[in-house]
This record gives C-alpha cells, sequence and structure tokens, in this order.
C-alpha cells in the first residue's frame, strides 16, 4: 500500500485546491469501502470549508468548518482525482473510472471550481469524520507514535521503544506504536543505510546506532517526499504523476543484485519477516 511519503505527496497534490475552498455537489456512490461511509456523510460534507490539511501516519485529515474532521485512509489502491482524470500509470491496471469511483465533489473558491474524486478498486481504504477535538483520542490515532518527519523525532523515540524487545529491528520498526506511518519499503532502505542488519533484536542496538538511523529514517523519507514517493502497483500522486524514488531504491526489490556500497562484495539477499519481505545486503549490515 501507499507508504508514508506516498500519503505526503497526495496530501501536498490536495492542499493547493481543497485548502480554503467550499465542498459542494458531494455524491456518494456505494455504501462502505472497506467499513461504512459515515451516517449522512456527503450532506455532513456538503457546504463546508477545508480549513487544513493535516497527515497523520498514512491518514490524510481534512479539517472542517463544521468542527469535524474528514479522515481518509488509502488502502492498497484508493486515489484521489482532480477534474476527472485518472491518475498516472500504473503497473497493475486498475481503472478509476465508473463503478471503481466511490465518492465526488466540487471543490469551490472566487474565480476556482475543481472535481475531486476518489477511486478505490479493491476497496481497502476507508473514510471518517470525527469530532475535530476528539481526532487525537480516536481509535485510530491515540497509540501511533512520533512522526518520524516531526522535529520531535529522535534515537530517544526508538530507544524508548525498542526497551527490552527481542523482536528484529526490522518488525519493531513497523509496529505503527513505535514510530508512526513506517512501511516495509523505508524500513528496509534506513537499515541499510544504518548497517543494520534487519535481524538484528531491537532491544540491543546501541545509542550511536539507533542515533544513525533515526537520522537515516528521517533522510530517507525526506528524498522520497521530495522525489514524488515511489511508484508500485496503483500509486500516483494528486496531480496524475508517479513518484520517481523507486529509481534511487538500494536494497528494496533488488534480490540477487550487487551491493550499491562501493568496494562491497556483498549481494541483496531477500527473506521473509511476518510474511513481509524483506531486502538487505549481509555483508554491510550486521547484527
Amino acid at each position: 500500500m501507499p507508504e508514508l511519503p506516498e500519503v505526503e505527496t497526495v496530501r501536498r497534490g490536495l492542499e493547493p485546491v481543497l485548502k480554503g475552498a467550499r465542498l459542494v455537489q458531494v455524491r456518494q456512490n456505494r455504501s462502505d469501502l472497506r467499513f461504512p461511509f459515515p451516517e449522512r456523510f456527503p450532506e455532513r460534507l456538503d457546504g463546508t470549508v477545508v480549513e487544513r490539511l493535516e497527515r497523520r501516519a498514512k491518514y490524510l485529515l481534512f479539517e472542517l468548518s463544521s468542527g469535524e474532521t474528514w479522515v481518509t485512509h488509502l488502502g492498497m489502491t484508493g486515489r484521489f482525482t482532480l477534474d476527472g482524470d485518472v491518475l498516472g500509470e500504473f503497473e497493475d491496471k486498475a481503472p478509476a473510472a465508473g463503478k471503481h469511483e466511490h465518492l465526488s465533489l466540487f471543490a469551490e473558491r472566487p474565480g476556482l471550481r475543481r472535481r475531486v474524486g476518489f477511486a478505490d478498486a479493491r476497496r481497502f481504504g476507508f473514510m471518517g469524520l470525527l469530532a475535530t477535538p476528539d481526532v487525537a483520542r480516536h481509535a485510530w490515532f491515540r497509540d501511533l507514535g512520533p512522526e518520524p518527519l516531526s522535529n520531535q523525532f529522535s534515537a530517544a523515540d526508538l530507544k524508548a521503544g525498542f526497551a527490552g524487545r527481542t523482536a528484529p529491528v526490522k518488525s519493531a520498526l513497523l509496529d505503527q506504536r513505535i514510530v508512526a506511518g513506517l512501511g516495509n519499503i523505508y524500513v528496509c532502505e534506513a537499515l541499510y543505510r544504518t548497517g543494520v542488519s534487519p535481524l538484528s533484536p531491537a532491544g540491543r542496538l546501541s545509542g550511536p546506532r539507533l542515533e544513525r538511523l533515526a537520522l537515516a529514517i528521517r533522510q530517507v523519507l525526506i528524498e522520497a517526499v521530495e522525489a514524488g514517493g515511489s511508484t508500485l502497483k496503483d500509486f500516483a500522486n494528486a496531480e496524475g504523476g508517479q513518484g520517481y524514488f523507486q529509481h534511487r531504491f538500494d536494497v528494496y526489490g533488488r534480490e540477487g543484485e550487487a551491493c550499491h556500497t562501493p568496494a562491497c562484495p556483498g549481494v541483496v539477499r531477500r527473506v521473509v519477516q511476518a510474511g513481509r519481505s524483506t531486502f538487505y545486503c549481509p555483508r554491510c549490515q550486521r547484527r
């Protein structure tokens, strides 16, 4: 599914269109996605103004003038469209038009009227409407760890989250209670940059390695956002383009290929951890 950089890319693409705009002619085309739509969803959106667009982990949050926040999770194939255009070219074709578009509306402000749609071919995404003051306490958000792109994220967060854990560091980093929003791709890349084996017990990492890991996590996410995210399967950004970070992968998806570290004779290996593919260089990345 889209990871944090892809969701942040979508947020940045939608913000110029939606922030300060009034939502009108909201149309819901089915009763549910992964979960049922909120009761009277179109009526509760219609006529409201989007005051802020935020991201928390892999969630998009549209703060509305009504005092509610429209929450969206893209799931595996969810994507927004602008002006009716199908977004991007996809490796695994999943048309956004017709029966796959489940929500549409117009964003209006003086001199601007843009059509916004939400399509989700596999319907693993979902939407909610929460009272804005209650968002942080909702079950979707209350147990989330720190945002890795925030200025507050540091090695101290990793040390606290890893304390006493014998699970592999790769699995620990995918635990949203430790760091919010991290996914399989960028955990593999950050561990490679740090020289840490994904098989290392999380609780045994030393202070200096945690410092390097926190820095690598932040840096790889920043680079991915700047590149527009990574296009895998059905992801496309809100302007219809695809990300390009996948062309910079050091280990992800490179099983059997030479390690990118200069003078390293290693070959990228793939193992399965908790049902997810892990890619790493066994020569560069030590336990």
